[in-house]
């Protein structure tokens, strides 16, 4: 044994063993005070720690799961242009046609590959032997979209990110158009469309709108990364035209079905719409008399003449199959579309007709089935549209229009509880805003 040590064997041993416990009990206590940080005092955060793992070799990550080096995607990023196609682009990379034929015959999700236009941006990987071994595609901010070679052939996936959705409030109150009170009220002209699109059954905003006309709404923003990326949706709506107020309830039923529904949980959503056209003017009245400006004749106009610019789309005014796709007579090029058993619409003068449209096809309401011309006898581009109940025609601004049906019965009563909370929450945003505007007044 050192001397040192020794002479500190022979200290200890002078004193008595309780005095000797005692000291060790304080000195601990005063190595700990030193350890835990008092006011003022802290310890270094793992931020400031350099805890970082040495940088992996160029080419490779680390997996965390397991400690693993793991080689890194080697993508090549490539524009689409004007005129390119999937194979067409794959080829100027260096694919080949076997490659590229394998590829997008190997499964059938693949082919939204081939859905690429202008501006798009395609990746793509080769492996070490220069083999195509990997093709990715976003064809939205939220979607990806990737075909990777594996032992047993191509394999698709598909990743889909959340949006965040924050809650807004508007309002506004209506002196001049629609478009321009949601605007001073900080609503894109999206979000301004969805909501016209809402009270589209029950409200005319070419022409029942009126100076006065007020509304307010919450609804949804969308952020990627903490940067607003689009609007998502209405989740409620008042809306007030000529004193008369339509409330709007965005709800999802137990079976993922979703419509907008008033305050009883009925459908906002008729089972026709109200006017199948964007127009600049009604040009001619359903009436029971009137000048025919071809003919030099007084006879029945059985529909209403939107007029509206060569080439505008004819949408279908609701669900049903299409009985006539043809010319006749003075109504030139028609469509008649029969919904149920006791309603059937007309559309003539058209200049066209949509894709696909023709005797027997079904389609949706919405959908578009032509395009506004001047065949026919007619003076001008215009839709002719007819509306007949049971065979007998009707006047297409004042039928009265059936509703689509709304939740079900044994649902109701949970809505009506959800509807509650929305209108709450509806009143907040309002109180909030108000006192607000009073502040800054």
């Amino acid at each position: 044994m050192s001397k040192p040590s020794s002479l500190i064997v022979y200290l200890l041993r002078q004193f008595p063993k309780g005095h000797l416990l005692a000291t060790l009990c304080v000195a601990g206590l005063i190595g700990m005070a030193v350890m835990v940080p008092g006011e003022g005092n802290s310890i270094p955060s793992q931020a400031t720690l350099d805890l970082s793992l040495p940088a992996p070799q160029s080419g490779r990550s680390l997996d965390d799961s397991n400690q693993q080096v793991v080689p890194t995607r080697q993508w090549k990023e490539v524009t689409v242009r004007s005129g390119d196609t999937l194979g067409k682009l794959l080829r100027d990379q260096g694919a080949t046609a076997s490659e590229i034929h394998a590829l997008v015959t190997s499964h059938e999700e693949i082919k939204r590959l081939t859905n690429i236009k202008p501006g798009d941006i395609i990746r793509v990987e080769f492996n070490d032997a220069g083999q195509l071994s990997a093709v990715q595609y976003q064809p939205s901010q939220i979607e990806t979209i990737t075909a990777e070679l594996s032992d047993t052939g191509w394999q698709f996936a598909e990743s889909i990110r959340d949006y965040e959705r924050q809650v807004k409030y508007a309002a506004a109150t209506i002196d001049d158009s629609l478009f321009l009170a949601a605007q001073q009220a900080g609503m894109s002209d999206n979000m301004t469309m969805k909501l016209a699109g809402i009270f589209g059954w029950d409200i005319d905003f070419v022409l029942d709108i009126r100076h006065g006309d007020h509304f307010r709404l919450i609804y949804e923003e969308l952020f990627l990364d903490g940067e607003k990326v689009g609007d998502g949706n209405v989740l409620m709506a008042e809306f007030w035209n000529q004193g008369r107020q339509v409330t709007a309830f965005r709800y999802e039923t137990k079976d993922g079905d979703i419509d907008y529904l008033d305050l009883k949980g009925d459908s906002l959503r008729k089972e026709f719409i109200r006017t199948p056209v964007s127009f600049t003017r009604i040009s001619s009245r359903f009436t029971t008399g009137r000048y025919h400006p071809v003919l030099h004749k007084v006879r029945a106009h059985k529909g209403i003449d939107y007029a509206a610019p060569r080439g505008t789309p004819v949408k279908a005014a609701g669900d049903g199959k299409v009985i006539f796709a043809g010319n006749k007579g003075g109504y030139g090029r028609v469509v008649i579309i029969k919904h149920g058993q006791n309603y059937s619409t007309l559309y003539a003068h058209l200049n066209s007709y949509a894709k696909g449209v023709r005797s027997g096809k079904r389609v949706r309401q919405g959908q578009t089935i032509g395009y506004v011309g001047s065949s026919g006898l007619a003076t001008g581009p215009h839709l002719h549209y007819e509306f007949q109940v049971n065979g007998v025609h009707r006047n297409p601004l004042t039928v009265p229009l059936p509703k689509a049906r709304g939740i079900p019965d044994n649902e109701r009563k949970e809505f009506l509880v959800y509807a509650s909370k929305l209108r709450n929450q509806l009143a907040l945003y309002a109180e909030a805003s108000t006192l607000a505007q009073n502040e800054q007044n």
